[in-house]
């Protein structure tokens, strides 16, 4: 796997993960993970390039 390939396969990961959703126990668009809008979740993400060859 090169870097760029891992580079996109983490945003689409993320992108999937931190939408906005509907919910019916709070009667509003809350994120996937939980967390209110805006989500603010920091994600431990290692795209340092120094790592990759």
């Amino acid at each position: 796997m090169t870097y760029v390939e891992y580079v996109l396969a983490l945003a689409e990961d993320l992108a999937r993960k931190h939408r906005p959703v509907w919910s019916l126990r709070r009667a509003k668009r809350v994120c996937l993970c939980g967390s209110p809008l805006p989500c603010r979740v920091k994600q431990r993400v290692l795209v340092n390039r120094g790592h990759w060859r």
